[in-house]
C-alpha cells in the first residue's frame, strides 16, 4: 500500500548503475550487461499515475470484483508502458522459443512467439487507495495451446516503498551474520515470509533472486489473489480457496517461470492464524497489510497481541528480520504528550511511533528510512546482538549501526544484480527507534 506525495515538477533520473537481466530473456550465467535504465524508476511515474491525479491516458480496467474482506472493490486497471521499447521485444520473443524447445524437445520449431506488449497494472481498493503497480509482459504463441501469456516482471520494482522494503531488509540481514551470497546462489536454504499479497511483486522478486529461498505468502483476501494471477501476470499457483481455472495456458507457469513457481506458496489466510499455526522459522518476513480503509490492523502491531508474540518465535534467534510497509501520516500526536521522540522521526505520527516501539520491544532493535517521493517510511526490526556488535570508535549507536548497514550496499546490490542503488533508500531519514 503506498501514499504519493507531491512530486517534484522535473524528476530527473539518479544514480541507477544498470539494469539486472530482464525477468525473462537473461540467459542464466550469461555475462551482465549494462542497460542505461531501471524500468521501475520513479521518473516513469506519471506513466500509470497520471499527471496531479488527473485522466490517465490509454487506461482501462482489467479486473473488478467486490471484497467481503475489508477491502471494498478490488480492480485493476492497465496502462500502456513506454519501455522496454518493442525494438527490444525480438530478445525476449527468442527467450520464449528456446523456453518452449526445453518444454517440447520433439517439437518442430513451428511455435512462434510474438510479443503484444508491456503494460502497467496498478491495483486499487474503491477506486482510490493504490495497493500495488506492476509491469505486465503480454505473448501469445501461433500454435499449440492457444491463449495469451500474462508474466510479471518480477526484476521490475516501480515503487519507491517496495525498493525501500529491499533496500533496508537486504542489508540488514547480512549485518546480522546471514550468508546472502549463499542463499541467492542457491548454497544455502532461505526462507522468507510474505504478509499482503497484493499484485505479488515483492515475493516475485525475492523467488527471481534468491534461488535457495522458499517464499511463503499470506493474503486474507481471495479477490486480491485472485486479481494478482488473473490480471497482474502473477503465476497461476494452486490455493485452497481460489478458483482453479485459470485464464493462462496450461503449460504457463513452466514456460514463464521454469521453476520460480515452485518455490511461492500463496496461502489464504488470516495472518494472526497463519503465524499462530506456521511451523516454519523465518531469515526475513515482509509486511505490507494494509486494508480497504487504508488501516494497518491494530492486532498486527499490538505489543501484547499474540501476533507479534508469535512473529517473535518464528524468526530466526541470530539474524531473523522483520520489514514493515507503514505509512508515515497517520494519526499525529496529541497535544500535552510528550513529542520529543515522535520529532525527532518526523513525519511520523503518534500511532506509526507505537508501532515501531512494538517490534522493537519485540526484536531487540529497530529503525526507520523514510521512502523518497512517498508518505511511507519503512519499518526493520531485527535481533540486536550481532549487529550491535563491535568497537564503535567513538560513533553514537545511530551511527554505528547505519555505518553497518550501508557497508553491505554494494555487496547486496552484486549478489542481486540490482538495478537501484540500495543507499539511496537506506540513508533517507534514517532514524534508530530508541
Amino acid at each position: 500500500m503506498l501514499r504519493a506525495a507531491a512530486a517534484a515538477s522535473s524528476l530527473a533520473r539518479r544514480g541507477i548503475r544498470r539494469l539486472s537481466s530482464a525477468a525473462s530473456p537473461a540467459a542464466a550465467g550469461a555475462q551482465r550487461q549494462p542497460p542505461p535504465l531501471d524500468e521501475g524508476d520513479w521518473s516513469y511515474h506519471r506513466e500509470w499515475w497520471g499527471e496531479d491525479e488527473g485522466p490517465r491516458e490509454g487506461e482501462h480496467t482489467v479486473f473488478r470484483a467486490h471484497s467481503e474482506h475489508g477491502n471494498g472493490v478490488v480492480s485493476v486497471s492497465a496502462y500502456p508502458a513506454s519501455r522496454p521499447a518493442s525494438d527490444q521485444w525480438a530478445v525476449t520473443e527468442r527467450w520464449l522459443q528456446e523456453r518452449n524447445a526445453i518444454l517440447y524437445p520433439n517439437s518442430t520449431g513451428a511455435d512462434q512467439f510474438k510479443i503484444l506488449g508491456y503494460q502497467w497494472r496498478v491495483m486499487r481498493f474503491n477506486d482510490h487507495t493504490r495497493q500495488s503497480v506492476a509491469k505486465v509482459m503480454a505473448c501469445y504463441r501461433s500454435s499449440g495451446d492457444a491463449g495469451m501469456y500474462l508474466m510479471q516482471q518480477p526484476h521490475c520494482l516501480p515503487v519507491p516503498y517496495v525498493k525501500s522494503m529491499v533496500s533496508a531488509g537486504l542489508t540488514a540481514l547480512p549485518s546480522c551474520s546471514f550468508d546472502l551470497h549463499q542463499a541467492a546462489s542457491g548454497q544455502n536454504n532461505m526462507k522468507i515470509l510474505c504478509i499482503g499479497h497484493g499484485g505479488g511483486s515483492l515475493p516475485l522478486f525475492l523467488a527471481s533472486k534468491f534461488r535457495g529461498a522458499v517464499v511463503h505468502i499470506v493474503e486474507i483476501d481471495p479477490v486480491v489473489a485472485s486479481a494478482s494471477v488473473d490480471s497482474m501476470g502473477f503465476p497461476s499457483l494452486p490455493v485452497k480457496g481460489l478458483p482453479v481455472d485459470s485464464t493462462q495456458p496450461t503449460d504457463g507457469n513452466e514456460l514463464l517461470w521454469g521453476g520460480i513457481h515452485d518455490r511461492l506458496f500463496l496461502h489464504i489466510a488470516d495472518a494472526e492464524d497463519f503465524v499462530a499455526n506456521d511451523s516454519n522459522v523465518y531469515d526475513i518476513v515482509f509486511i505490507d497489510a494494509y486494508d480497504g480503509d487504508d488501516i494497518f490492523p491494530r492486532k498486527l502491531w499490538d505489543a501484547d497481541g499474540t501476533f507479534l508474540k508469535n512473529l517473535e518465535k518464528k524468526v530466526h534467534p541470530v539474524h531473523g528480520t522483520v520489514v514493515v510497509n507503514l505509512h508515515s501520516d497517520s494519526e499525529l500526536s496529541v497535544s500535552g504528550e510528550n513529542n520529543s521522540h515522535v520529532e525527532s522521526i518526523l513525519p511520523l505520527g503518534k500511532h506509526v511511533s507505537r508501532v515501531c516501539r512494538s517490534y522493537k520491544q519485540h526484536f531487540g532493535l529497530a529503525f526507520t528510512a523514510a521512502v523518497p517521493w512517498l508518505c511511507n517510511i519503512t519499518l526493520v526490526a531485527c535481533r540486536d546482538k550481532a549487529i550491535t556488535s563491535g568497537a564503535r570508535l567513538g560513533l553514537s549507536r545511530r551511527d554505528f549501526v547505519l555505518g553497518k548497514l550501508l557497508s553491505n550496499t554494494d555487496m547486496v546490490e552484486d549478489a542481486l544484480d540490482l538495478p537501484f542503488p540500495c543507499l539511496r533508500y537506506i540513508k533517507n531519514g534514517f532514524v534508530l527507534v530508541e
